[in-house]
């Protein structure tokens, strides 16, 4: 079954991806895009578990989830990438592994860092030069953010508003369309490991703690990558 890396704590924001198995495009088909997303909703409801956004993409999954309890984050990823390798494989007739191993969670601070977590999935497929806009794919959390998506939505809008700062709706879905927009003007789409690839990202104070609540299991490094966004990670790792 699907596992995390060893170094999540409660009560946190988690970036969650998971690639298919030796990076291959398992999920290019639109039907099995829609199963996944239809599993997810159905894990969704039966965890206590809330999705600020997600990005499902043609090899891998970006998924940005609150949980309070880390036996609930497992829960659900458990069943959802578990139950979706068993019907993936049943429909095509397959064996093997679906998933490459085990997927990662990394832990972002309230806030900014978190906006900036969403936009770097919201904007995967355009990074990828599938699409020019999030709103062209169906399988990420655009649409529902801003409104344009009515019926069978997943995210918890709530939760995505007290994260982000609070404020009213009509506020947040004008900044997150214009941040959106701006960053594709600009241009600004590089690909940025230390969402996917670090243990957890903030303010130096945030991450400072998550440093000393897991420092005792493995030796962490803890470095500002740009003004303002410190990341932790494993000692000896590369953000490539």
């Amino acid at each position: 079954m699907p596992r995390a890396n060893r170094y999540i704590l409660p009560g946190q924001h988690y970036h969650v991806t998971h690639r298919c198995h030796n990076r291959s495009f398992l999920l290019r088909f639109a039907r099995d895009r829609e199963e996944y997303r239809r599993r997810l909703r159905e894990a969704l409801g039966q965890f206590g578990v809330k999705l600020l956004t997600y990005c499902i993409t043609s090899n891998h999954t970006h998924l940005l989830l609150d949980a309070e309890s880390t036996a609930e984050l497992s829960g659900l990823m458990q069943k959802l990438e578990g139950e979706f390798a068993e019907y993936y494989n049943l429909r095509k007739r397959r064996s093997g592994a679906f998933w490459g191993g085990r997927y990662h969670a990394t832990m972002i601070a309230s806030g900014e860092h978190l906006w900036n977590c969403m936009k770097y999935i919201e904007l995967n497929m355009v990074r990828a030069g599938v699409v020019r806009h999030p709103r062209e794919w169906p399988w990420c959390g655009f649409p529902e953010l801003v409104g344009e998506r009515k019926r069978y939505r997943l995210l918890d809008l709530r939760r995505v508003l007290d994260a982000c700062g609070g404020g009213a709706q009509q506020d947040f879905v004008q900044s997150y369309r214009q941040s959106i927009e701006l960053a594709i003007h600009q241009g600004t789409l590089a690909r940025e490991p230390i969402w996917t690839e670090s243990i957890a990202v903030g303010p130096q104070a945030f991450v400072t703690s998550i440093a000393q609540q897991t420092g005792n299991r493995v030796q962490l490094e803890t470095a500002e990558v740009t003004e303002g966004v410190w990341s932790i990670r494993e000692t000896g790792t590369s953000y490539g």
